[in-house]
Parts: structure tokens; C-alpha cells; sequence
């Protein structure tokens, strides 16, 4: 079966929507499928990876978004679509991609919706008047136009659910337990950053609005107050780093910026004491379910989803830096052997292989033995996609687009 996927707003420091589309795409090449990602990029590119094939169309960056680009050329992604001949379309972005869904349709194939992002509470974010109004309406669109809609948690679920949307299911997303492991935790990673009687947190995510990353910086702030030695590594990039510098101007928070290097990134979150999710609309968190995999306990935002996805392993708490700071305190006074273990084994209830086998049932595909490949389409469809004569040039410049195929190899 051939499951062709489109994301819109995927660069570089969208860690947690790049490392779903990586992990569930090779989920589905290992479960005898045939996985094709279309996302957005500088130049046209087409590539075959581990997680299937990735193919980038030339895009424009919007403005003001920190380098967000979306596949904005409706005619030339039609035909892509048809030269690909799907069996399934899956897309991850319920706004400028929604009229994917009525495509999908009228030629029989169905279709699915990954609602990565809780629409009113970004709403609510940008400071939307009528929030609620306007994302039921946006909502009750979406579920008519999907044959699924998936939600990764029960508070992402409820705006559709509120909606009595019947076409509604909920997978949760995983974590990769062999990378992010205890054993990650590195003296060197750990005495770059912090001496040995400081407490060490870290906050992993893209530094833009709707993540609050300046609460971080503020919970920094209230622990020192409160004489306790605390310092901040903030591992990520976006538009809100220069105000957050000057936030941070006279506190111990260092920037280390976009990391790349998955293992380092485990490196980092397995040798910090606690890590920080502050975002009051994140509907999975990716980043704090790979602190808890590596042994890390994680204070989270109890407006978000994250509540019921960090469990015992971490504290909710309110989205204030007193808050904060308080829940940090708490944690570090249990045993360091039972608060890492608590976090540990929470993560251990969520695996890869089980987001992907509750994915493909979603999809109604029944997974395929891998070993068995003339069920599977050749990679190179039967009608040839070629793009418009405008962008072929840029195909022919050396290398994948940075910022789109090669990172998902």
C-alpha cells in the first residue's frame, strides 16, 4: 500500500513534527508499506531514505515565522498527487492542506488528518477574539473533509470531540527508548554546563510564542531568589531568541541553539536534573517524553496534554515562574533513584512500534510482512511526476535540500 504524507511548517526546529514524519514513515516501510513524504523546501529535490521516499517542492519562507515554508502551489501538488497514484494521503496540517482532503475524495482514496496542534489554544495564543467559535467552525470543516482525524492525546481530541465528530480516533505518539536512555548521561555534557552542586534543567523545544519559553528563563530567576543554585540550557532556535537574551541577560542560562545530533540531544537530556515544558497548547510533547526516556523528570504546563502523557515521571503545574520553580523544588527533594526510575518507566509505556501499528489501523492497512516486496509499489510511480519547467534548474545544484530531504535520511 502506498501512504503518500504532506506536511506543511517543517524546518529545522520543528524537532517534534520531523521526528514523528521520520519515525512513522519508517514504520511503515518495516511494516511492508510504501512511504512517500512530501514537504516544502528551498529547491525541488527526491530522495530515497529510511523512512521511504521524501520529496521537497520549492516553496517560499513566510514571513515572520522563523523560516516556516508550506506547499503553496496548489496546481503542482495536484499533480504530484495524481502522478503518485496513493493508496492513503495523511496529512499533517490541518489549514492550508485541508483541500487535500476533498482531492482525495473525488478520486476514492482515502484519506486522514494528524491534528498535531490544539487550533484554539494556538488561537488563544495570538490573542484570537472568539476562539472557541472560530476553531469549531475551522474544526467541523476539517472532519468533514478527512475520512480520519487523528489526535495524539484526549486534550487535542476535544475540540473535535466537543463537535461529536464520529470520524475521531486517538493514537499517541512514541519515543525512541533505545536512544533516549539513561545510560546517555555524559560527566563531560554535564560539567560543561553546570558545576556539581548545581541544579542543571534543561528546556529542549523551538523558542517561539506558543512554547512560553520565556517562563524557562522566569523559573531560572525565581529558584536563584530562593537561593537555590539553579542553571538553564536552552537547546533550540526560533524568532523569540534575541528577547529572550535579553531576558536572560544577568541569569545563568546558556543558549546552546539547535541541536542536530540526536545523540547529543540525549546526551544533553539525560545529564540535566529536570527539564521544562512550559507551553500551555502542546497536545503530545515530544521533547519531555525524551527526557523521561533518558531518566529525566520533566515539570510541565498543567494547561496542556502533557499531564497525562508525563504521569508519575514529572509534575503539572500552574504556568507561572512561582509555579515552576516550586514543582522543580518538589521533585528534587524525592530520591534521585525513584524520581529517574518513575520517569523512566513512564516513557517505557510508549514505544514506536506501537504509534505506528495504531497509525496503520487508523489507515485500515493492515500491516504487510516486509519480507514479501513484490507487495510493494516500485518507488518510481507509474505516471512520472516532473516539475514545471521553472524549477528544474534548482533540481539539477548539488545535494538535498537542507532544509527538507537530507535531515529526514
Amino acid at each position: 500500500m502506498r501512504i503518500v504524507r504532506l506536511a506543511n511548517f517543517v524546518t529545522v526546529h520543528t524537532g517534534g513534527l520531523r521526528t514523528a514524519l521520520r519515525q512513522l514513515g519508517r514504520g511503515y516501510q518495516a511494516a511492508g508499506h510504501e512511504a512517500v513524504l512530501v514537504i516544502p523546501g528551498r529547491r525541488f529535490s527526491d530522495k530515497m531514505t529510511k523512512q521511504g521516499r521524501v520529496i521537497t517542492l520549492p516553496s517560499a519562507p513566510l514571513p515572520r515565522t522563523g523560516g516556516y515554508r508550506v506547499l503553496a502551489g496548489r496546481r503542482e501538488l495536484v499533480k504530484l498527487l495524481d502522478s503518485l497514484e496513493p493508496d492513503r494521503i495523511e496529512v499533517s496540517d490541518r489549514t492550508t492542506l485541508r483541500w487535500t482532503g476533498n482531492w482525495a475524495r473525488q478520486r476514492g482514496v482515502r484519506s486522514m488528518m494528524v491534528s498535531h496542534e490544539s487550533l484554539a489554544g494556538l488561537l488563544g495564543v495570538w490573542g484570537m477574539p472568539k476562539r472557541d467559535a472560530l476553531a469549531d467552525r475551522f474544526n467541523r470543516r476539517t472532519a468533514e473533509a478527512f475520512d480520519t482525524i487523528v489526535c495524539t492525546t484526549s486534550f487535542a481530541a476535544a475540540e473535535f470531540r466537543r463537535l461529536d465528530v464520529p470520524n475521531l480516533v486517538e493514537v499517541p505518539l512514541g519515543v525512541d527508548l533505545k536512544l533516549f536512555h539513561p545510560s546517555k548521561m555524559d560527566v563531560a555534557v554535564r560539567s560543561r554546563y553546570a558545576r556539581p552542586d548545581e541544579l542543571l534543567m534543561v528546556y529542549c523545544s523551538r523558542l517561539s510564542a506558543a512554547k512560553r519559553p520565556e517562563l524557562a528563563v522566569d523559573t531560572v530567576a525565581s529558584l536563584r531568589n530562593g537561593k537555590v543554585p539553579a542553571v538553564l540550557v536552552m537547546a533550540g532556535d526560533g524568532t523569540r531568541r534575541t528577547a529572550l537574551a535579553y531576558r536572560a541577560a544577568r541569569l545563568p542560562v546558556r543558549f546552546a541553539g539547535h541541536i542536530s545530533d540526536r545523540s547529543a540531544v540525549a546526551a544533553l537530556l539525560a545529564s540535566a536534573d529536570v527539564a521544562l515544558s512550559p507551553g500551555p497548547v502542546e497536545t503530545f510533547g515530544l521533547a519531555a517524553l525524551e527526557a523521561m526516556a533518558c531518566g529525566t523528570p520533566v515539570v510541565v504546563n498543567e494547561q496542556s496534554a502533557l499531564p497525562e502523557v508525563v504521569g508519575g515521571g514529572g509534575i503539572a503545574a500552574a504556568g507561572t515562574a512561582e509555579a515552576f520553580s516550586d514543582a522543580v523544588s518538589r521533585l528534587m527533594e524525592r530520591p534521585r533513584v525513584e524520581r529517574r526510575g518513575a520517569a523512566r518507566e513512564q516513557a517505557e509505556q510508549y514505544g514506536w512500534p506501537k504509534a505506528v501499528a495504531g497509525f496503520l489501523q487508523a489507515h485500515e492497512a493492515v500491516p504487510e510482512p516486509a519480507t514479501a516486496p513484490a507487495l510493494i509499489r516500485p518507488a518510481v510511480p507509474s505516471r512520472p511526476y516532473l516539475p514545471s519547467p521553472r524549477r528544474t534548474a534548482p533540481a539539477r545544484e548539488a545535494g538535498a535540500d537542507e532544509a527538507g530531504a537530507a535531515r529526514y535520511a
